[in-house]
């Protein structure tokens, strides 16, 4: 029986064609970088080898594209993948000419020899440069635009200057590209230690008006007073600050800091954790700001609805991009709901109910949303701004408290609703749907706490000698 192995290259050679680390693995390689991922070139039929590779190395082999001929290899564990790809041309040096960047152009023999390098992609890695192999590097793949800014901030390397200009001419093109295959890049622009710089040099390309118009729209859309900035750098300024509690939570998130650490880095769709979908929320908290701009007859400027009608816009920017419904509806509740604390600074200090109204609208995500809200009020340098960062991180820390008791164990009523109906007297339905929403929020307010005392308000409901709290 084949055993797993902690380096396929090392078994590929045994296989019996001629074949070459490329691209980003051996350039990883290269750069001291881990990786788990390789692309190999094959002299031959990568069919075969991926099929010889599976049974030699534990692994489960697939093909990619039947029209390219391209075979991946997973190891069981998941640790690695080797992704076998014909020569794109006769040698491997023609191959390598149909790459994008220079220091992707490089290759290695996996039995052992030389660096090929035909393009100087080992002078551009210890310079830190991205210089693109040949004039046709983007026409040959729009996409190439987009990765090259994920590579530069993934890899902190400059963007040679005529790369730059050929990246931007080639940028309406992206229009034609697979959703899956933008939002796949995107998703790593915005996960990079680098995202800020990411979207901005998104923006000097001319991408961001391609795959996120929306986002681009922001330019220029002035705010009120109590803003610094326009929409679109304000966006900016909130996603960093989103990065920063992510890298120190404990600076602004106070007594909870480490519990919500730990749950925003659960993993949670498209192969994100919470931090990372929290990301996309705050470039898309605000999207719906330019529709609904408006200046009172005093000069006082507002956005009204730009929270509901934002939830509509991130749902549709992420459908567009073919995220998982999971994603969309997740990233839409966070536009939805990111101007309720800010309402509730104004009520402080918060009664139970009005505790349990923010927690109960907000659900499912009330931790998410609560953190989010503290980078949009941290990122809102206005007048009157650091008493208001004040208040805001003090109700903060409270409703993450009790979002993070929510979450653990989730309110409910003292009786059951079987046990309920039949101590009332009436059959399941919206009454008795109405009746246990009302106990719920009343035993958390711990206005009661026994089945008795349950029963005994639910009559008076009923009755209507007091009014639901709803």
């Amino acid at each position: 029986m084949s055993t797993p192995v902690s380096d396929p290259l090392e078994a590929l050679p045994r296989m019996g064609q001629e074949s070459w680390l490329v691209g980003g693995a051996l350039r990883d390689r290269l750069l001291g970088r881990p990786t788990g991922d390789y692309d190999v070139a094959v002299a031959g039929d990568p069919r075969a080898t991926a099929r010889l590779l599976a049974r030699t190395a534990s692994g489960h082999p697939f093909e990619l594209s039947e029209g390219f001929g391209a075979w991946r290899v997973v190891s069981r564990d998941r640790s690695w993948q080797v992704d076998l790809l014909p020569l794109a041309g006769e040698s491997i040096e023609a191959d390598l000419a149909q790459r994008d960047l220079t220091v992707n152009a490089i290759a290695q023999t996996l039995s052992g020899g030389d660096l090929i390098d035909p393009y100087g992609g080992l002078r551009d890695l210890r310079e830190r440069r991205l210089r693109m192999v040949s004039a046709q590097s983007f026409a040959r793949d729009p996409l190439r635009a987009l990765r090259l800014v994920r590579l530069a901030c993934e890899l902190g390397f400059a963007i040679e200057p005529r790369t730059a200009a050929a990246a931007a001419r080639s940028a309406p093109a992206l229009e034609g590209v697979a959703p899956e295959r933008v939002f796949a890049e995107l998703k790593r622009i915005l996960c990079s230690d680098r995202a800020v710089e990411g979207l901005s040099l998104m923006d000097e390309l001319a991408i961001t008006p391609v795959v996120l118009p929306e986002l681009s729209a922001l330019h220029g859309v002035e705010q009120s007073r109590f803003h610094h900035l326009d929409v679109y750098e304000h966006t900016l300024a909130v996603l960093a600050e989103a990065i920063e509690l992510e890298r120190e939570p404990q600076r602004y998130l106070g007594a909870s800091a480490d519990a919500v650490g730990e749950f925003l880095s659960r993993p949670f769709a498209n192969e994100l954790n919470r931090w990372q979908a929290l990301r996309f929320g705050a470039v898309l908290h605000d999207i719906a700001k330019p529709q609904t701009r408006g200046v009172t007859d005093e000069g006082r400027v507002t956005f009204i609805g730009h929270d509901m009608v934002g939830g509509h816009t991130a749902s549709a920017v992420l459908a567009r991009l073919r995220t998982s419904d999971r994603l969309a509806e997740h990233v839409a509740a966070l536009a939805r709901h990111h101007l309720r604390l800010g309402f509730l600074v104004h009520e402080m200090p918060l009664s139970r109910r009005a505790i349990y109204g923010y927690l109960h609208a907000c659900e499912p995500v009330q931790i998410d949303v609560t953190v989010l809200s503290v980078a949009d009020r941290l990122a809102t340098r206005g007048d009157r701004s650091a008493e208001a960062i004040a208040k805001h991180l003090e109700l903060a820390d409270q409703l993450l408290g009790e979002a993070l008791a929510w979450y653990a164990d989730p309110p409910r009523p003292p009786v059951r609703g079987d046990e309920l109906a039949r101590a009332l007297g009436i059959a399941p339905g919206p009454e008795l749907g109405r009746i246990l929403a009302d106990l719920e929020e009343a035993s958390f307010a711990h206005e009661i706490g026994s089945p008795q005392e349950a029963v005994e308000r639910a009559r008076k409901l009923l009755q209507g000698s007091i009014g639901s709290g709803r």
